[in-house]
């Protein structure tokens, strides 16, 4: 025999005809609630992973990857400054910006926005702002003529549209022989642009970088100069290696940074999502109890018989730990192959559902995701099948260690 007798007989077991069909019955429901719950949970992940990489990369590209700060709020030797960050191989472009808290006004309507001044050309390269923009061109944004752009819903809640212009107050005021008196422009609606997240769209408007210094009475002094890298995920690192550069006469940020507590919150959604599904895993794994608990009653003759001809009670409890172990591994082979032909085909299997049931589940004019991204990631599927199978093979010892412990003598007393 090839096979260690213990491995053999549980096999045997797995593959004998039982003449207790609930037992039969379990054995299979066991193996279907694991698949489910591995499938559910591997389809989950990978949907929350594709929203988190969707929304990141939306994010990244209207903010930039690093940003170097003066501590005072304005940057006057900027030229200066971006030479120096020539050497530092991971940045690959930088542009200068002016960013202040501004309020808009049209009619009746009021609202608070950040107001960014950018140079055209330069923002090209740190960000995509041209590729958002649904009404207007970026090069109507020129020196002294005072455009603006702003988010789409921003536009809707002025109830402004392209051509229009509105009142752009500002926090520095004016000295007049009437007293002191809020400094105002009027500003034309050059363009509009949709990135599709609440936080750009409604609350942040772009102007020409000369225009924006007029504003705040600023000069040649910007507020900033942001970075882009060849490595995102680099940014941390590159932010503390520049700080320590400067000796803190400039402060550099990074996106994580700036966006700590919205990747804190999906990612404790995540974490939460994968407690609450692998109970479901958990439920199932433990059927394998009940089910491993009848076969060793049904089995008492064929124990105490291996018993007699000198199995031991550590191999008894191997037989049926191995029982139970492969219905876990059956499972989990089954969840996981389920798993991920779902998860890398779940947008047209919503695409037919939405078309079978005429209805559709992310509507377009509420959600601006109208699809289910899905990013199956192998450190997910790796730690979903591993803790499956961890789990059947912890609800195995139970119903084994009942095994090892029969006397051959008691189990025969009736036979």
């Amino acid at each position: 025999m090839f096979k260690p007798l213990e491995l053999f007989i549980g096999l045997r077991y797995l593959r004998a005809k039982r003449r207790n069909h609930f037992i039969s019955f379990i054995s299979m429901s066991s193996v279907i609630g694991i698949s489910l719950g591995i499938i559910v949970l591997i389809t989950v992940l990978s949907v929350m992973n594709g929203f988190q990489s969707e929304i990141r990369d939306r994010m990244l590209q209207m903010t930039a990857h690093a940003t170097l700060l003066e501590l005072d709020g304005s940057l006057a030797n900027w030229p200066n400054i971006a030479e120096r960050l020539k050497d530092h191989d991971e940045i690959i472009e930088h542009a200068p910006f002016v960013e202040g808290q501004v309020m808009l006004v049209k009619g009746k309507q009021v609202t608070g926005v950040m107001l960014r001044g950018i140079e055209p050309t330069l923002e090209a390269n740190v960000s995509s702002l041209d590729e958002f923009i649904v009404e207007g061109d970026i090069s109507s944004l020129e020196d002294k003529q005072f455009n603006i752009f702003m988010g789409a819903e921003l536009a809707a809640y002025l109830g402004v549209s392209v051509g229009q212009r509105i009142t752009l107050i500002t926090p520095q005021a004016s000295v007049t022989p009437a007293g002191i008196m809020p400094k105002l422009k009027r500003l034309r609606v050059a363009g509009i642009y949709q990135v599709g997240m609440n936080q750009i769209d409604r609350n942040t408007a772009v102007v020409h970088i000369a225009d924006a210094q007029r504003l705040f009475q600023m000069k040649d002094e910007v507020s900033g100069i942001r970075l882009k890298l060849d490595d995102l995920f680099q940014a941390p690192l590159l932010a503390r290696t520049l700080n320590q550069a400067f000796e803190g006469k400039y402060w550099v940020t990074d996106w994580t940074r700036s966006n700590r507590n919205f990747f804190r919150a999906i990612k404790m959604e995540k974490t939460m999502m994968f407690i609450i599904m692998i109970l479901i895993v958990a439920v199932a794994a433990f059927n394998v109890v009940s089910m491993l608990v009848m076969v060793v009653n049904d089995k008492q003759a064929d124990i105490a018989i291996l018993r007699t001809m000198g199995f031991s009670p550590r191999s008894v409890m191997w037989v049926f730990i191995i029982q139970g172990s492969m219905i876990g591994l059956v499972g989990t082979i089954v969840g996981v192959s389920g798993g991920l032909l779902l998860a890398t085909n779940l947008q047209a299997v919503v695409a037919g559902l939405e078309s079978l049931l005429h209805i559709q589940f992310l509507d377009a004019s509420v959600y601006y995701i109208s699809d289910l991204p899905s990013k199956v990631l192998a450190s997910d599927v790796l730690l979903v099948a591993g803790l499956s199978f961890f789990l059947t093979v912890i609800a195995t010892l139970y119903p084994a260690r009942r095994a090892a412990k029969i006397q051959p003598a008691a189990a025969l007393r009736y036979e």
